[in-house]
């Protein structure tokens, strides 16, 4: 049998830090797909269709990841894509609370569905999209922190 994994986030930008949750994910994992959302509470500051595509840039060598974008509950989605794990990093504490809510509900909405946590490489632990989108709107140079080059 497959283990598919979703990899679900708004991904606002996605960063050498999700980059690596993905990589490491395939170490347990068959195939990992890397789902687009949309997030009620929050304003996009990249274009989805963008970021889905510098996202498959990144992992254009690699046919064991594939990018989609969602607008559904993210234990729907496992059901239609066969996926019975749910990844996500996490790099503190809060992160941690935020997470196993989540994890917890999508459990109830989906009993097949794990969520597996993987804690973020020190080194890339204190990266977080929010950052990366001040840093960028305020012109500084953002290419360090994220896999692929950004749109012009």
């Amino acid at each position: 049998m497959t283990k598919v994994a979703l990899f679900p986030g708004s991904f606002d930008p996605f960063t050498r830090g999700h980059e690596d949750i993905v990589l490491r994910s395939l170490k347990i994992f068959d195939e990992v797909i890397i789902t687009v959302g949309h997030n009620s509470n929050k304003k996009r500051y990249f274009n989805i269709d963008s970021m889905m595509e510098c996202i498959e840039s990144a992992f254009a060598d690699n046919h064991r990841v594939k990018v989609r974008i969602y607008d559904e509950l993210t234990a729907e989605l496992a059901k239609r894509y066969k996926a019975n794990f749910l990844v996500r990093g996490l790099r503190n504490t809060t992160d941690f609370e935020y997470e196993n809510g989540i994890s917890q509900v999508n459990k109830y909405l989906n009993a097949e569905l794990e969520t597996v946590f993987l804690i973020t490489s020190p080194e890339l632990a204190p990266i977080s999209s929010s950052i990366i989108r001040e840093v960028h709107k305020y012109g500084g140079d953002v290419t360090h922190f994220l896999p692929y080059k950004l749109p012009d």
